[in-house]
């Protein structure tokens, strides 16, 4: 069970301020998560599997080429590039 005076300390340790009369509400919620942390670590998994509940292989998309706009078009709002390519400037 977590104290008001543990409550007390954490807060100070981080640095936050808890004021006095929500100082019992707060210890009780800490108190709940914590028990509720504890019932989580006594769960088993009874020698269950989860590896692919969903029964999915290789789930990925096959490549596919699509045609591109023309390299003249992309460029067109870029002074038409450098060589057929945007040019960016280089910074120190």
């Amino acid at each position: 069970m977590v104290s008001r005076e543990e409550i007390e300390n954490i807060a100070l340790l981080s640095k936050l301020f808890v004021a006095e009369e929500e100082l019992d509400g707060l210890t009780k919620e800490m108190d709940q998560m914590i028990a509720f942390a504890d019932t989580i670590n006594q769960a088993t998994d009874a020698g269950e599997e989860f590896d692919n509940i969903n029964g999915l292989q290789n789930a990925f998309r096959e490549d596919e080429v699509v045609p591109s706009y023309p390299q003249s078009e992309i460029l067109k709002n870029r002074d038409g590039g450098v060589d057929g390519f945007f040019y960016v400037a280089k910074h120190k």
